[in-house]
């Protein structure tokens, strides 16, 4: 019996997540022609048929959708081992930063995967905006940070996009004008260029209805229902919500953050980083199959210090 590669599984999921070979090349850094090639030899492996043509693309046959979630599980299994492996004996800490929307939603399972798997690395977590962190962590004071990507930087090792969103009260605006109330972080903020970008180019009139050094201010002024605002999905939660269709709210851009780990951190902070590239790039509604809910009756926790921002 053969095996099957985790190679081959990964660029696999590529395709599936992607929906394309293109992209499945795009995401796992190899050409179109090897993706190909890879995709004929786990064929082989199985054999069975797993791609067919479908429109201008490519599919999955029975088989392909059937080896989807065995996939999953498998690599799954990969990453729970090496993390295993890598940690038992591992010491020291390491210190990550990153923006309030990934220390609310995704990074406290991560954060608890590690804590099990590296029990004696201690973690200090410091909590801020992308250009403090992006200093911080050029001035030797972080071995890791998730921040806002501006361009593409020799230290990045994982990159992750998520979909802009305008959000706005549950309870809607307190008063609506023809002007666009806006909620913004005080310059510098990619958010902020980009909704004020969005606005212009599609000649909606705005004014900036609440300003703040912090995520904190501008969620509550969001919360207050003075302004809406423009951030990812992840800050959608405790009373803010997507803004409401007939607003007619203009497009925007996909977010980028970059995953950047400082040249000659030390080996805890390596793993850390690998663990964050596999997991928080995977598409969102797959994360929670890696989320460790397997792990969720180990005793130890990570100790966090934050420094704020």
């Amino acid at each position: 019996m053969q095996m099957l590669d985790p190679d081959l599984l990964k660029t696999f999921l590529a395709f599936v997540d992607g929906g394309s070979l293109a992209q499945a090349a795009t995401i796992v850094g190899r050409s179109p022609s090897a993706v190909t090639t890879q995709m004929q030899r786990l064929e082989e492996i199985v054999g069975e048929q797993l791609l067919t043509p479908k429109g201008r693309g490519r599919g999955l046959t029975p088989a392909g959708e059937d080896l989807v979630g065995h996939a999953r599980r498998i690599l799954a299994a990969h990453r729970e081992a090496w993390l295993a492996l890598k940690g038992a004996r591992a010491a020291g800490h390491v210190a990550i930063g990153t923006t309030q929307d990934f220390a609310d939603s995704g990074l406290p399972d991560l954060l608890r995967a590690f804590a099990v798997s590296h029990p004696r690395v201690r973690i200090e977590l410091r909590v801020g905006r992308s250009a403090e962190l992006t200093q911080a962590l050029q001035a030797g004071g972080l071995d890791l940070a998730i921040a806002m990507r501006q361009a593409s930087a020799p230290d990045e090792v994982g990159l992750l996009r998520e979909p802009m969103v305008w959000l706005c009260s549950q309870k809607g605006l307190a008063v609506r004008q023809d002007e666009i109330p806006l909620a913004l972080l005080d310059p510098h903020c990619g958010f902020r260029e980009a909704a004020i970008a969005a606005l212009d180019a599609a000649g909606r009139r705005y004014r900036i209805a609440a300003g703040s050094a912090s995520l904190a201010g501008l969620r509550t002024a969001v919360n207050a229902g003075i302004a809406l605002t423009l951030r990812t999905a992840r800050f959608a939660h405790s009373g803010i919500v997507e803004a409401p269709r007939d607003l007619a709210l203009p497009a925007v851009p996909i977010a980028e953050f970059a995953i950047r780990l400082r040249k000659g951190a030390e080996r805890p902070a390596q793993d850390l980083a690998a663990l964050l590239s596999a997991v928080f790039q995977c598409p969102p509604d797959r994360r929670k199959e890696w989320a460790p809910a397997r792990m969720s009756a180990a005793k130890k926790k990570p100790t966090l210090r934050s420094a704020g921002g």
